[in-house]
């Protein structure tokens, strides 16, 4: 993947912009094969989701994922926002191969792919967003996202740092139109580097919803979890996750930009996260949960599992935290992720580190126990390969895994989809960070579909787990309207 010397902003000059795009036509018509042209440069302070709110279409590819608080890597507290607009190439992959499909995909773009520009900037160069779906068997129509989806976007905008960062992507062949190109990257840029505002934070709340129904009847869940638990008592399995997703009508379309920006702004220490499929639909949420990350090698990974209300008093409050950290049924679900985890990354040749007690994640309206997980990752190891071991986790699925997943389906009376499911980025040297799309919702126009789900082991009440889904639920549908 060669990287060309240009003056840092291409964007200055429209010459030196066209002639690194007819450079890279060259290169295109020698090697008989598509280039891909990959532009990183430093951009004035702007809002990644104002970026999309001006610039995606329905349409089209986009995603969108931001984290704040403390980044544990360096020990302070940070912003991480990354806005992906349009597709330059594309991948949409079934079955069981679908990750290793994913990192040949990759691979097979890097190798056409001539960078310039600033790349000692973070989130530079060509970057790759996505999602696979739960289960790796095709979905229903009823789903909207394919099996896996991961895009090359024209448009990257990200902040880090307090480092502001555009990445610009074209696809190059023989018989592309420079000038026309040219017209239309102009364009856009000019539209990305005008915006001068913050999308608002407004919070829909009381606009009117007039339909609010549950996908299966509240019953038919605490059945399944007493079914679950007479299974577990039979020993056929020691752990499953059981979801409950309810649909919410709106009398206007929601609004998924103010629904993100209420997001962040409600849940600062959640992974908020969009997946738009180019169909007008939207996969969005706020996940407590990073399946993982990897910079410069090193891998974090978080066992989130255990979960108490938080309390309406500062005392009741640090009664609940310390009954979390006490409680005996919690702290063995915990256990069952933290042994799947570094049992996982012990097989593809890590060694895990990991503190010896949990810790308390605490969000405005639950608790969990949280362990975070650290490993060195080989050279010939990728961040897919690490994914499709880790997929899905007993915080989502159980213990054994298949046998959950396979009984999950029979307890569950919808499609999944994205639901729990793992949803990130990917950069060209092999840094990333997926999370799990926990707390999350299907917008479709004037309906969204609101997933949530509890774990069930040992000692489980099918009231209190029912009450942990509403109390989940209600916290995203707060954000949504």
């Amino acid at each position: 993947m060669p990287v060309t010397p240009y003056r840092t902003n291409l964007f200055q000059d429209r010459k030196d912009l066209y002639q690194f795009l007819l450079a890279c036509q060259q290169v295109s018509i020698e090697k008989e094969c598509t280039q891909i042209a990959s532009i990183s440069l430093e951009i004035d302070p702007i809002d990644p989701l104002a970026v999309l709110h001006c610039l995606s279409k329905p349409s089209q590819l986009s995603f969108y994922f931001e984290k704040r608080g403390q980044d544990e890597r360096i020990g302070e507290s940070s912003r991480r926002a990354i806005a992906a607009i349009g597709a330059v190439t594309s991948l949409k992959v079934e079955g069981s191969r679908r990750f290793a499909q994913a990192q040949d995909f990759i691979e097979s773009c890097l190798i056409n792919t001539i960078k310039t520009g600033d790349l000692s900037l973070p989130l530079s160069g060509p970057h790759f967003f996505g999602g696979f779906t739960f289960f790796e068997e095709t979905p229903t129509k009823e789903a909207y996202f394919p099996n896996s989806t991961l895009f090359l976007p024209r448009w990257q905008v990200a902040c880090q740092a307090n480092r502001y960062v555009l990445v610009a992507n074209f696809a190059i062949n023989a018989s592309a139109n420079l000038e026309s190109l040219l017209d239309r990257a102009w364009g856009d840029f000019q539209k990305i580097t005008a915006i001068k505002y913050r999308v608002p934070e407004v919070n829909f709340q009381g606009r009117g919803i007039f339909d609010q129904r549950d996908i299966t009847d509240t019953k038919y869940f605490k059945l399944a979890v007493l079914s679950a638990l007479e299974a577990i008592e039979s020993k056929q399995f020691n752990k499953i996750v059981l979801a409950h997703a309810i649909d919410v009508i709106s009398p206007t379309l929601f609004h998924v930009i103010h629904s993100l920006s209420n997001l962040r702004r409600f849940y600062p220490d959640c992974y908020v996260f969009c997946l738009s499929n180019g169909k007008g639909q939207n996969f969005i949420g706020a996940s407590p949960e990073r399946l993982l990350s990897i910079q410069d090698q090193e891998l974090l990974t978080d066992a989130l599992a255990g979960s108490f209300p938080r309390g309406k008093t500062a005392l009741e409050d640090a009664n609940l935290a310390r009954g979390l950290l006490n409680s005996e049924k919690e702290i063995r679900e915990h256990q069952v992720v933290i042994d799947f985890l570094t049992q996982s990354l012990s097989r593809l040749g890590l060694m895990p580190r990991r503190s010896l007690s949990p810790h308390l994640l605490q969000l405005s309206n639950i608790q969990h126990l949280r362990t975070p997980i650290r490993a060195t990752v080989p050279a010939d190891v990728s961040l897919l390969q690490i994914l499709a071991e880790l997929h899905p986790t007993p915080a989502v699925a159980g213990a054994p895994r298949d046998i959950a997943c396979q009984r999950i389906r029979s307890y569950e009376a919808f499609e999944r989809s994205l639901y729990a499911a793992p949803l990130g980025w990917l950069d060209h040297k092999g840094n990333g960070e997926f999370i799990v799309g926990i707390r999350s919702a299907l917008v479709n126009g004037c309906s969204a579909r609101l997933y949530a789900g509890a774990g069930i082991v040992a000692g489980s009440d099918p009231e209190k787990e029912l009450t942990e889904i509403k109390l989940k639920l209600q916290a995203l549908l707060q954000a949504l309207v």
